[in-house]
């Protein structure tokens, strides 16, 4: 066993060998540019890429042509949100998304709101899912977008995305799901959960950075949208620039190993979630999970430690890569938007850490971080006078 020990998959994912292998020769002998149609250079990357363009299109039962290559999610839930809204501005002006989103899906709505538009932003219950029902009545004649997150990527909570995708066909409302997290861990299927658009990333799966998809429908019912930069004309015109041809053949590969793979391999790594879980809870005291206890992501373990500081456990856990919450807000002093919507007091927020484990963690590791985390905690809590006062009893401002 090496140390350190990487935890933190939900941030992103080490490149699978078998990956790298497939990209390898398009960085150097297969070089030449999709859009170059003269030549075999060209052609040869403009056939890797309608390969995995099929790839992607596969894992998510969608077609091939219904698949735009983006640099990563956060462009395509851009796309998606905003070229939506200028698209329909005509017919509404009405966005309704959650109080959990990722950042890359509320930033750009408040930037809409600037606009004149108007966004809903749901509640969540205490597991983090959005109830079906306050979609249905939150839609107005002026709603021409929902855009609910597939799984959160703080606390693994998965929402019910065909119910709400059910009733956004049925109020004829388009339905937009950010499935970064969710894609290779869990069962995404375009079709029969109704989404109309689907923004997904390769990190996330063990595949490399910088590339990303969108899903598109194209029919019953199709969704248009309009670019947000113009230029060559690539990706239907909707996203234009040279395709990163190496990239697009990693993401391809990632997504055939996961389409393949996936069934054993979520079950293995929620049973080791489960072991590590059982494992903290049973030697700890005043532990708390946040999320839902079942219909969560099977990597993803997202705990507070009551009277524990959670950057001091952070560094006491040094030879451990785990964080405190999403990656796009690690600097941030602020208690996670995530943990305040499920109504976790800013104490224990703040004492949050997110395990998540992936494909290439062992039964070892997973042994070893448990270790690890009790032996931290207790002794951080033996310095803490509060958790000593909350111990015996004793009351914290003795008089």
């Amino acid at each position: 066993m090496k140390l350190p020990i990487y935890m933190d998959n939900h941030a992103t994912t080490p490149v699978d060998p078998r990956v790298l292998e497939a990209m390898t020769p398009y960085f150097v002998q297969i070089f030449g540019n999709a859009s170059s149609h003269s030549h075999s250079f060209g052609w040869q990357a403009q056939e890797a890429v309608e390969k995995a363009r099929k790839q992607v299109a596969d894992l998510v039962r969608a077609k091939p042509s219904e698949i735009i290559f983006t640099s990563g999610a956060t462009e395509s839930n851009n796309l998606a949100i905003k070229g939506i809204a200028e698209k329909y501005r005509e017919r509404g002006n009405h966005i309704i998304t959650a109080a959990t989103e990722h950042k890359a899906v509320l930033d750009p709505c408040k930037c809409l709101e600037g606009n004149g538009f108007q966004v809903t932003y749901l509640p969540v219950d205490r597991y983090g899912q959005v109830e079906p029902e306050d979609v249905r009545r939150a839609i107005t004649n002026r709603t021409i977008l929902i855009t609910i997150m597939f799984a959160n990527n703080e606390i693994g909570t998965l929402h019910a995305i065909a119910e709400i995708g059910q009733i956004a066909h049925e109020k004829g409302v388009l339905f937009h799901s950010d499935a970064a997290q969710a894609l290779g861990k869990v069962t995404v299927d375009v079709e029969r959960m109704h989404i109309d658009l689907l923004s997904c990333t390769a990190h996330k799966l063990y595949g490399p950075k910088g590339i990303g998809a969108l899903y598109i429908r194209s029919e019953n019912p199709p969704a248009t949208l309009s670019p947000l930069f113009d230029g060559g004309g690539q990706e239907r015109g909707l996203r234009s620039g040279t395709l990163n041809v190496p990239g697009i053949v990693g993401f391809g590969k990632a997504c055939q190993l996961a389409r393949e793979e996936m069934p054993a391999e979520s079950e293995r790594l929620r049973q080791v979630r489960d072991k590590l879980q059982d494992g903290i809870f049973s030697e700890l005291e005043e532990v708390y999970l946040n999320g839902h206890p079942t219909k969560r992501l099977p990597h993803n373990l997202n705990v507070s430690f009551g009277y524990v500081e959670g950057e001091a456990l952070l560094m006491s856990l040094s030879d451990v890569a785990v964080s405190s919450g999403s990656a796009c807000r690690s600097a941030c002093i602020e208690p996670s938007h995530v943990l305040t919507a499920i109504g976790v007091k800013e104490e224990l927020a703040q004492s949050s850490i997110r395990f998540g484990l992936g494909r290439f963690n062992t039964e070892d590791e997973v042994n070893y971080v448990k270790e690890r985390v009790v032996e931290a905690v207790r002794r951080l809590r033996e310095l803490s006078p509060l958790y000593e006062a909350a111990r015996t009893g004793t009351p914290r401002n003795p008089s």
